[in-house]
């Protein structure tokens, strides 16, 4: 990472840290910023995937993967911005789903990092597996009404502390000759 990459991703996530405690502040308002974030996010997620897909990834081997995830994540965009009016036990069953892929997936990437060497494999087994666990406390809390605002704030501020604490980690390069 650049330092302004670095500075970058410091900023955003001192940013996402501010928003989660004023969003767990005011949960009966937060519900529906929350809304629109999730929805903002993905649809931008995804207009950048598709973007890359037609400039550059669509002449790459397996690009079409890009473009599978980039409608994807489009869809889940459209998805997100229609739950505005749904019951918020839908919200929550969407936000369990969300985080327990999100944690299987960073667990099986901490696996990977493991078996190739890596020195970060132990962060990023924390990291899935405090997802999985966000996952088990929306199911477990469904019932209360601000559960799904208290868990969005939680992994919104997990997120931005693993976003600041990966700005300051040194990278590693690799020379090829």
């Amino acid at each position: 990472m650049t330092k302004l990459q670095k500075l970058r991703t410091a900023a955003f996530g001192i940013i996402m840290v501010i928003t989660s405690v004023i969003l767990a502040r005011y949960p009966r308002d937060a519900y529906k910023y929350i809304i629109v974030f999730m929805a903002t996010g993905l649809f931008i997620s995804g207009v950048e995937t598709l973007i890359y897909y037609f400039t550059m990834a669509k002449y790459m081997v397996g690009g079409k993967l890009i473009l599978y995830r980039g409608v994807v994540l489009f869809d889940f965009a459209l998805v997100t911005g229609a739950l505005a009016d749904v019951p918020r036990i839908y919200v929550l069953i969407y936000l369990a789903v969300i985080h327990l892929f999100s944690g299987l997936v960073e667990i099986l990437r901490s696996n990977e990092a493991r078996d190739n060497g890596g020195k970060s494999w132990r962060l990023k087994l924390f990291h899935g597996l405090v997802d999985v666990v966000v996952a088990i406390g929306c199911i477990v809390f469904a019932r209360r009404t601000n559960t799904a605002v208290y868990m969005y704030c939680f992994g919104i501020f997990y997120s931005g502390i693993i976003r600041i604490i990966q700005s300051f980690r040194k990278t590693t390069f690799v020379y090829i000759r």
